[in-house]
């Protein structure tokens, strides 16, 4: 008993000191990706203004930015020969304007304090049609208390939106279900889920259909992204990464250590041990029951479509709340999954009216596909078979649904 103790405020002690030395390792300065608003969208040219923040949470220590650049990379299925890219840094520091010849002044952020960086980006070409999205890249120095810390931010712009009310493609799956697969726009933190299925599902779905999110897609709307330059891994998150296996996305440093941001390196070191007892009597999958849930939704880099293949995609936030809102917003059943080709599904959250079973048999086959299809979204549409399993032919037809004049019978949504 005494021992037991004895080594759990070893490892509790152990645990604070890592966070008090994060914490110390690290300027507490950090540059958010901003609100921006589309200016112009014509055929020979685009152009994005974004609202950027510099933000010192520290109560004790002033940072400064010696330096600051921004490269743009525009994503692109046709050549980029004919196209030019210009990006302007605009500061609203009042100690440290902007210069005509484009030089950053070194600047000083104090304690609590959040100064403004404005950020203009221009495209122009004869045709950018064949554009899809602006990755920005955010490269500076933050200079404090943990020395000079090179850092980066990242933000993607879309410059492609499909037309919602387009045809779209479908699936079968006998005897199940029809399945909508919906294109989007290249989505990023600017979106949110409600909003998207608002502008791109709803116009194409009926009474009883079922809205589904991809897990990924969520969390970026989310900003749930980092690039692994942004991930410091630890001592812990080097070694436990080695016993994964390589089709894991915990089997780098740095896709460990974002779980172990996440949950901390005492569970994930816990759920580790028990888990691999756990493996060799015979009962694979307990680390991941331990872990939580993040542990299995996290995505390492190549884990979705470009330029997200870049980047450490983190699991969805309250995502049960994404769903009910969903719902309550637009009247569809709604869900969020996890699809691999693997023939692996999880359902990550739905709303009480989604049959679970029946969704993890229609998308066993991965519709949405794992590679750059872009279709975050999909419609599944029960067919009237399915309707029919539990209703007595004499029963009346359910609410929203209406009789079918088809000669073979059975509901279909009004």
């Amino acid at each position: 008993m005494r021992l037991g103790l004895l080594l759990l405020l070893v490892a509790g002690g152990v645990w604070w000191l890592d966070r008090w030395w994060r914490r110390r390792s690290h300027n507490p300065l950090r540059l958010t990706r901003g609100y921006w608003q589309m200016e112009i969208q014509e055929t020979d040219r685009c152009r994005w203004r974004g609202h950027l923040e510099w933000v010192n949470p520290s109560l004790r220590y002033e940072v400064m930015v010696p330096e600051c650049t921004l490269q743009v990379k525009v994503l692109s299925r046709h050549s980029l020969e004919d196209i030019r890219v210009t990006a302007q840094l605009i500061s609203h520091h009042p100690d440290a304007p902007t210069r005509p010849d484009g030089y950053w002044r070194a600047r000083i952020i104090k304690t609590r304090q959040r100064i403004g960086m404005e950020v203009v980006v221009d495209i122009q070409g004869q045709d950018l049609s064949g554009l899809q999205a602006a990755w920005l890249r955010f490269d500076y120095v933050s200079y404090g208390p943990a020395g000079w810390q090179p850092q980066q931010q990242h933000v993607v712009l879309p410059l492609a939106f499909p037309d919602p009310t387009r045809t779209i493609n479908s699936l079968h799956v006998p005897g199940q279900a029809e399945i909508l697969l919906i294109h989007t726009h290249l989505l990023s933190h600017l979106d949110d889920p409600v909003g998207v299925v608002k502008r791109y599902a709803l116009p194409h779905a009926l009474p009883g259909d079922i809205v589904v999110i991809g897990e990924t897609p969520v969390a970026i709307m989310q900003g749930r992204w980092r690039h692994p330059q942004q991930v410091q891994p630890g001592w812990w998150a080097r070694r436990l990464c080695t016993f994964f296996a390589p089709t894991s996305s915990l089997a780098t440093a740095c896709g460990m250590q974002t779980l172990i941001d996440l949950v901390g390196w005492p569970r994930v070191l816990g759920a580790f041990v028990v888990g691999a007892l756990a493996k060799l009597a015979g009962r694979p999958g307990v680390f991941y029951q331990l872990a939580g849930e993040q542990a299995a939704l996290i995505d390492d880099v190549t884990g979705t479509l470009p330029p997200y293949d870049q980047f450490i995609v983190l699991g969805p936030a309250r995502p049960q709340t994404v769903v009910d809102d969903i719902r309550e917003q637009t009247g569809l059943a709604a869900a969020i999954v996890d699809v691999n080709d693997l023939k692996a599904v999880r359902i990550v959250a739905a709303t009480a009216d989604v049959d679970q079973q029946f969704l993890t048999r229609v998308l066993v086959d991965n519709p949405a596909g794992n590679a750059d299809e872009q279709t975050p979204l999909l419609l599944i549409r029960p067919l009237a078979t399915d309707l029919t399993d539990d209703l007595d032919d004499s029963s009346p037809p359910p609410p929203g649904v209406e009789m079918d004049t088809d000669p073979h019978g059975g509901w279909r949504p009004g």
